[in-house]
């Protein structure tokens, strides 16, 4: 299959290329295309054989459910079995934005979409050519980040060419992305909200516009491989570089002491090291390649340059990734969660 890459001007979108693009989607085919979190791999979200299409082409599991993006409120409301109030109320607050919204199917959405689930999730794109897309096309997509499943998230076109050349006939390029991690996803069927994956929209803000307690699933932070997943992200390894990746956690001049000398064991035994360091530590580490992620003071820039330096390491060809902790204040457990599931939760506390 020979792919296509479409570019695609946010202020100025390409009717043709459009029309292109939704033809595909209506026919039963698959196209990538550009949101404000990350590239997504879309699909007629209606169809099976659609969908199967995507499991198939990322080599995805097939009980690893899709979200369903839409670009008006009333096609979620028109494929729940049952709606509940706080869905309006976030529509209204965060939509279209980085939110996915997991809620009781009904008969419309077939199993292949949602993982063989009886929930479905829902969000709308913040993203000019993925609304017009949906619209242009008539049906629910269905779009999970557009990369070889378990490896980073596509946060430029040039990355989607990278994994599903010759896999999907046409890619929409619209640049590279505002936000740089997958949207945050709440679950709606339970008493209780509760947040499947952490992203933009924080705990915080949700509490805010709900008036009452979220909680936080304990899979996020454990390991909770043994359990059908909700939700895209929580059951497998996700996210990884090709190089084995360690967290190091600390105290700042115990973490860059320690990761130098780890960097400087891996150099004698002949292989070479990767560092992800901050703007403020750079200079500091001894290392084959050092890679700054942004500012401490800037979490929105590590957010969007996290993906992209990951699959630069790929590039470098280096053996073992060192990366410093990105506890920061308002998406710093966003951030840490794309992390420990890149690194497979090992992580080496330091004093």
């Amino acid at each position: 299959m020979k792919t296509t890459l479409r570019k695609m001007e946010s202020k100025a979108i390409d009717g043709e290329a459009l029309r292109e693009a939704a033809a595909i989607i209506r026919e039963g085919g698959l196209v990538a295309f550009p949101t404000e979190t990350v590239y997504g791999l879309g699909a007629d979200a209606l169809r099976p054989d659609a969908a199967k299409k995507i499991y198939e082409a990322k080599g995805r599991p097939s009980d690893n459910p899709l979200i369903v993006h839409v670009c008006e409120f009333g096609e979620l409301a028109a494929i729940a079995k049952a709606l509940p109030p706080e869905a309006e109320l976030l529509a209204e607050a965060f939509w279209p934005g980085p939110l996915t919204m997991v809620v009781w199917k009904n008969d419309r959405v077939p199993y292949a979409t949602t993982g063989g689930m009886d929930t479905v999730a829902v969000r709308m794109p913040d993203h000019p050519v993925a609304l017009a897309l949906i619209r242009e096309s008539g049906c629910l997509i269905a779009a999970p980040s557009a990369n070889t499943s378990g490896k980073p998230s596509p946060t430029e076109a040039a990355h989607v060419a990278l994994d599903l050349d010759g896999k999907i006939p046409l890619i929409l390029d619209g640049g590279a992305v505002g936000i740089g991690i997958e949207s945050t996803i709440l679950d709606l069927t339970e008493e209780t909200p509760m947040i499947l994956r952490p992203g933009y929209i924080t705990k915080e803000m949700i509490e805010e516009v709900l008036q009452k307690e979220v909680r936080v699933d304990p899979g996020i932070i454990g390991d909770s491989a043994d359990r059908k997943p909700k939700a895209p992200g929580m059951k497998y390894r996700h996210y990884a570089p090709k190089a084995d990746l360690m967290l190091v956690e600390g105290e700042e001049a115990a973490v860059i002491q320690k990761i130098n000398e780890l960097a400087a064991e891996k150099r004698r035994d002949g292989r070479k090291a990767g560092v992800i360091a901050t703007d403020e530590t750079k200079g500091r580490y001894e290392a084959d390649y050092v890679v700054s992620i942004g500012a401490r003071t800037d979490e929105d820039a590590i957010a969007r340059h996290l993906y992209k330096i990951l699959r630069e390491f790929d590039e470098l060809e280096v053996d073992v990734i060192y990366s410093e902790s990105f506890a920061t204040p308002r998406i710093g457990g966003a951030i840490m969660n794309r992390l420990m599931k890149a690194a497979g939760h090992r992580i080496l506390t330091v004093e």
